[in-house]
């Protein structure tokens, strides 16, 4: 069963139910800790009262500087809201490490962005190296991926799409929300995986709701694509896409079609102001909500849960 990790500024903590015991460890990173397992065992059957969760403030279990990389449009309900039709070329993109926040940390948006969007994703966090070249089978995957975590990964449409720029639009500080917990995985659990449910609101309103089973590309052989020129090690952090309802969406056929015939800035201008009437854009004081679990609650991640503030 897997075993929930919380992290505070100064310590790492084993979650039992409502109550967080203290892990003994020497261990500042994510990495470090991974490698101190038998302290996080020792914990977990300490038999200590502990704290209660709730009086923890929760940081990001994952640790910067480290790698964070993406998957693009790798679930089949986001493909259709993109408008992606027949086969889809796995697509890996890379977001600055200081773009990680805690799960309870204000999203800020910068001032020269009008469209916020959001996107929950299930977050692999590696155990061990991943060398240029490595082959994963799924039998593999203990090997390679210590835990799983809860990710936002906000994203600024408007400078995504207008300068196809990926790095710039999802890597400012806290675009990339990530916790509560990481739950680190016994090879048994990698079974369970298809049936983790992500789900993400906003302000109490349900915008995303799939399980891994709308996955295109799932982590074995994503990380197998990736090791084709990126390697790894213990603590980088990868996105593994996100599934449909986000705010934003491919316009129709026919109004594309009209758009391709207009020079770049009348396309763009023409877009934007359609997307100036969509109401699921984030704003200021707009609450965000994410968890990703098993409905057996045999792993569960947690809730993430970041409110939305505009830069001053």
């Amino acid at each position: 069963m897997s075993t929930n990790v919380l992290r505070t500024a100064d310590s790492w903590w084993v979650v039992l139910g409502d109550r967080a015991v203290r892990i003994e460890t020497r261990a500042t990173t994510t990495a470090e800790l991974l490698a101190d397992r038998s302290a996080v065992q020792e914990a977990t059957a300490s038999g200590d009262a502990g704290r209660p969760v709730a009086d923890l403030a929760a940081t990001s279990p994952v640790t910067t500087p480290c790698r964070v990389v993406a998957q693009m449009v790798n679930y089949r309900s986001h493909a259709r809201d993109s408008g992606f039709t027949g086969e889809i070329p796995p697509t890996f993109f890379r977001k600055a490490s200081g773009s990680v926040s805690g799960p309870a940390q204000t999203v800020v948006r910068p001032s020269h962005v009008k469209f916020l969007d959001y996107e929950v994703e299930l977050g692999l966090v590696m155990g061990a190296p991943l060398p240029v070249g490595t082959v994963v089978e799924e039998r593999d995957l203990p090997s390679f991926v210590a835990g799983l975590v809860i990710t936002n990964d906000v994203s600024a449409r408007d400078l995504q799409l207008t300068k196809t720029q990926f790095y710039e639009s999802k890597s400012y500080p806290t675009f990339t929300p990530t916790g509560p917990y990481l739950a680190l995985l016994e090879p048994e659990d990698f079974a369970h995986l298809q049936d983790l449910r992500l789900k993400l609101s906003v302000n109490g309103e349900l915008r995303q709701d799939r399980t891994l089973a709308d996955m295109i590309v799932r982590p074995a052989e994503a990380l197998t694509l990736l090791a084709r020129f990126q390697t790894l090690a213990p603590g980088d952090l990868l996105l593994t896409g996100t599934p449909g309802g986000t705010a934003l969406k491919a316009p129709p056929k026919a109004v594309e079609k009209i758009g391709a015939l207009l020079p770049p800035a009348l396309k763009w201008k023409a877009f934007f102001n359609s997307q100036a009437r969509n109401p699921h854009y984030l704003h200021a004081d707009d609450v965000i909500t994410a968890t990703i679990a098993t409905p057996d609650g045999l792993i569960d991640l947690g809730e993430q849960r970041t409110a939305v503030a505009d830069a001053r």
